[in-house]
C-alpha cells in the first residue's frame, strides 16, 4: 500500500463512520499521510483525528478511536495504533518499501507532484536582491509541482541604495513567469481580480554568493530558513561529509554508482520488502514516504528551504544503507539484494527530483 492508497483508505473510513452516523461531519477531500512524527510508530501517520475533532464535536481521541475501528479492518493494514492527542499510525501489512518503491519507478522525477494549487495563480512580491531571486525562482517550479503558476514581481528599486549583486551569475534557469514593475507594496490592490501578493523578503546574504559557482552559491542561499542570514563560505564547495550540499549530490552519485556496479554483477533492482534491521531503511523509507508532504508544505509556506533540509535527511539515511546493497565477497545477488538495489535507486530519483526543483545539478559522478 503507497501513502496515497493508504490516504484513500483513511477517506474511506471516514466517510463509514459518518454513514454509520459515529461522525457528523464532512468528508474531507484529502488526508494527508506522512512519515511518523516524534513519539509515533509503524511505517505512516496522518493527523486526520485531528483536523475533524471541532466539527465533530468531539476530542481528537475520541475520533481517532471511531477511525481506528474502521481502519483496522481494511485490507493491508496490520495495525494502527493512537499517538499523542490523536495521531492514527499506521503498521502496514507487508509490501510497504515495495510497494513504495513501485510508485517512485512510475512516476521518476515528478513523484511527490500534487494538485493542491491546482489552478492558483500564487503572485511574489520580492525586492531586488539575489537572494530574494534565487528562492523566488526554486518557489516557481515548487509552485507548478504543486499545480499552481507562481508569478514574479518586483518593487522599483530606492533612488538611492548600495550596489547589489546580479543574480544572473549563478545562472537561474530561465522560465516563462511574467514579472512586472510595482511602484508601492499596496500597488497590488490596482487589480482586484487578482490575488494579493505574497511578500517573500528573504534576509539578504552577508556577501557575494556568486563566486561558490551556480549550484553551491543557489543552495547557500535556498538552505537557511527564509529569517536565517546565509552563511557564504567556501565550506560550500568542499567534499567533506560536513558540507550537506556535498552529501546530497554524493548520494545520489553512489545511488547511480550501485546501478553501474550491480550492472556489472547481472543484477538489476526488484522492489520487494527491506527487513528493518538493515542499517538506515527505515529512516530511508520514511525519508521517501515523507517526500510529498515536503514538497506540499514547501510550495504552501513559500519555503524551499524545507526541501532542502528534506533532501539532507534522505541523502543521510541512503548514505548509511548504501553498504548493505551490494554482495559481499563471492556472494551472489540474491532477492534481497534485488530489493536493496531498487530502494537505492528510488532514493537517487527522489534526490535528483529534489535537486532539480532547487535549480541544482545532480551529477552521477562526483
Amino acid at each position: 500500500m503507497t501513502p496515497v492508497e493508504l490516504s484513500r483508505t483513511v477517506l474511506r473510513a471516514v466517510r463509514c463512520a459518518v454513514d454509520e452516523g459515529e461522525l457528523n461531519v464532512v468528508v474531507p477531500v484529502r488526508a494527508v499521510v506522512t512519515s511518523p512524527g516524534p513519539g509515533g510508530c509503524g511505517d505512516y501517520a496522518t493527523n486526520i483525528a485531528l483536523q475533524l475533532a471541532r466539527p465533530a464535536g468531539r476530542s481528537a481521541r475520541q475520533v481517532a478511536e471511531i477511525l481506528r475501528a474502521h481502519l483496522t479492518r481494511s485490507d493491508g493494514v496490520a495495525d494502527v495504533a493512537i499517538t499523542g492527542p490523536g495521531f492514527l499510525n499506521f503498521r502496514l501489512g507487508g509490501g510497504a518499501g515495495a510497494a513504495l518503491v513501485r510508485e517512485i519507478q512510475l512516476q521518476g522525477d515528478v513523484y511527490g507532484h500534487g494538485d493542491v494549487l491546482a489552478g492558483q495563480i500564487v503572485p511574489l512580491l520580492i525586492p531586488y536582491d539575489i537572494r530574494a531571486e534565487v528562492v523566488a525562482n526554486a518557489l516557481v517550479r515548487i509552485v507548478a509541482a504543486q499545480g499552481g503558476r507562481a508569478e514574479v514581481q518586483h518593487l522599483h528599486a530606492p533612488r538611492i541604495q548600495p550596489p547589489r549583486i546580479h543574480s544572473s551569475r549563478i545562472h537561474p534557469p530561465r522560465t516563462e513567469t511574467p514579472r512586472t514593475e510595482l511602484t508601492h507594496p499596496e500597488a497590488p490592490h490596482a487589480h482586484p481580480s487578482r490575488p494579493t501578493p505574497t511578500p517573500l523578503r528573504p534576509t539578504p546574504a552577508p556577501e557575494d554568493p556568486t563566486p561558490l559557482g551556480a549550484d553551491a552559491g543557489r543552495w547557500a542561499l535556498l538552505y537557511p530558513a527564509s529569517h536565517d542570514r546565509p552563511r557564504i563560505s567556501v565550506d560550500h564547495l568542499l567534499q567533506r561529509e560536513s558540507n550537506p550540499l556535498f552529501r546530497v549530490r554524493y548520494a545520489h552519485a553512489r545511488a547511480r554508482a550501485l546501478i553501474r556496479n550491480a550492472a556489472a554483477l547481472g543484477c538489476t533492482g526488484d522492489p520487494g520488502d527491506v527487513p528493518g534491521d538493515v542499517p538506515g531503511v527505515d529512516e530511508l523509507v520514511g525519508a521517501l514516504a515523507g517526500y510529498p508532504a515536503v514538497l506540499t508544505q514547501a510550495a504552501l509556506h513559500r519555503a524551499p528551504d524545507r526541501l532542502a533540509r528534506h533532501l539532507v535527511t534522505t541523502a543521510d539515511a541512503l548514505l548509511a544503507f548504501q553498504h548493505t546493497v551490494l554482495p559481499l565477497g563471492d556472494e551472489k545477488p540474491s532477492a534481497a539484494h534485488r530489493a536493496r538495489l531498487a530502494l537505492a535507486e528510488a532514493a537517487g530519483t527522489v534526490l535528483a527530483g529534489g535537486l532539480s526543483l532547487l535549480g541544482i545539478s545532480a551529477p552521477d559522478y562526483l
